[in-house]
C-alpha cells in the first residue's frame, strides 16, 4: 500500500500572493510519513513547485484535457501539466461533473491521459443528497467507479476519492458510519475488479474535512487520507489535518 495521503483542492482560490502561506506550511509536514500535496489552479502550479523547492511537498492540477494537444481553448493537457512540475491531477470532481457536464466516460478519458503524461490521477465519486436520500449512494458510486476508470489501473497510478456532494462546502459530513459503509463498499468493488492491485488504491474521504474531525475520520476502515478542500488555504488548519493522518 503506497503511503497515505493528505492532498489540498484550492479550487479557484490563490495568487502570488499565497506564497507565505505555503511557506508557513513546509516546516510543519518535514516529518511526517504520509504524502502531502497540494492542488493549486493551474496557473500557480510552477510558482507552487518553486516554493515547495527540496521539500516533499507534491503539487498537482485541478483538470486535465483527455488529448495531448489540439485545438482546445481554455484548456490544459496532462503533459503540460507535468511539464509545470505536477505530479497528480484531480479527475471527475463533482463540481466538474455537475458545472461542465462531465460524465463517467469524460473522466475514464481523462485518466488515460493523466496515466500517459505520468501523472498520479486522483479520481472522484460521491453522490448528490438526493441519491443518499434515495439510498442510492452505493449504486451510485459503483457506477462511477466502473464508468471511470481505465483499464491497467494500479496503486500507484490512480487515488480514489470519496466525495458525497451534499458534504461538500457545506459544514455536514457523513457519519462515520456512512463513510466506513461507502469506503469498504469501494475497497471490495475495485478488489473484485483489479483483483489484489485493488487493494493497494488509496482511498482518501473528502467533504469538510476539518483538524476537529479529521481524526475520527482517520480512524475509519478503508480511510487512507482526506481531499481536503477549504482547510487546505490555511497552513495551519492543513497542518491539523495532516498531523491527525500522520497519528492515524
Amino acid at each position: 500500500m503506497p503511503k497515505k495521503l493528505a492532498a489540498g483542492n484550492w479550487k479557484m482560490n490563490g495568487s502570488s500572493a499565497s506564497a507565505p502561506e505555503v511557506a508557513a506550511l513546509l516546516p510543519r509536514i518535514a516529518d511526517v510519513s504520509c504524502q502531502v500535496l497540494l492542488c493549486p489552479p493551474a496557473t500557480l502550479v510552477t510558482s507552487m513547485k518553486n516554493w515547495a523547492g527540496s521539500s516533499d511537498l507534491l503539487i498537482g492540477g485541478q483538470d486535465c484535457h483527455a488529448n495531448e494537444s489540439g485545438a482546445h481553448t481554455g484548456d490544459i493537457s496532462a503533459a503540460m501539466l507535468a511539464d509545470a512540475g505536477a505530479t497528480h491531477v484531480i479527475l471527475g470532481h463533482s463540481e466538474r461533473r455537475a458545472d461542465h457536464g462531465e460524465t463517467d466516460a469524460m473522466v475514464k478519458a481523462k485518466t488515460r491521459a493523466a496515466h500517459a503524461a505520468g501523472l498520479v490521477a486522483i479520481v472522484c465519486v460521491g453522490e448528490t443528497e438526493a441519491e443518499r436520500d434515495d439510498s442510492r449512494a452505493l449504486d451510485v458510486v459503483g457506477a462511477q467507479i466502473a464508468g471511470s476508470l481505465p483499464d491497467g489501473v494500479t496503486g500507484d497510478s490512480t487515488v480514489i476519492a470519496y466525495e458525497p456532494v451534499w458534504a461538500i462546502g457545506t459544514g455536514r459530513t457523513p457519519t462515520l458510519e456512512q463513510i466506513g459503509e461507502v469506503h469498504d463498499f469501494l475497497r471490495d468493488t475495485l478488489t473484485r475488479q483489479l483483483g489484489t492491485e485493488g487493494a493497494n488504491l488509496r482511498l482518501l474521504y473528502g467533504g469538510s474535512v476539518k483538524p476537529g474531525n479529521a481524526a475520527e475520520i482517520f480512524a475509519v476502515s478503508n480511510v487512507d487520507g482526506a481531499l481536503v478542500g477549504g482547510a487546505s488555504l490555511n497552513s495551519s488548519d492543513f497542518s491539523g489535518i495532516i498531523e491527525a493522518l500522520d497519528a492515524a
